[in-house]
């Protein structure tokens, strides 16, 4: 049973990688990202596009 959680674990980790690099970017688009991954990132596509989504370069400015 401990394994089958470590591995479902995994697997949604790996499935939010878009949405997990776009919060460490500081997208401005990280929630649809979110939304994008959330409901079409089972379809091999929506996960590509949300991917390549998530390393444009769309992010926050810092300001001083």
């Amino acid at each position: 049973m401990e394994l089958l959680a470590g591995y479902i674990f995994f697997i949604a980790i790996f499935y939010f990688l878009p949405w997990f690099v776009a919060l460490g970017r500081g997208h401005n688009n990280t929630v649809a990202i979110f939304v994008l991954t959330l409901f079409l990132g089972w379809t091999f596509l929506g996960w590509v596009i949300a991917l390549v989504w998530c390393f444009t370069s769309n992010i926050k400015e810092e300001t001083v």
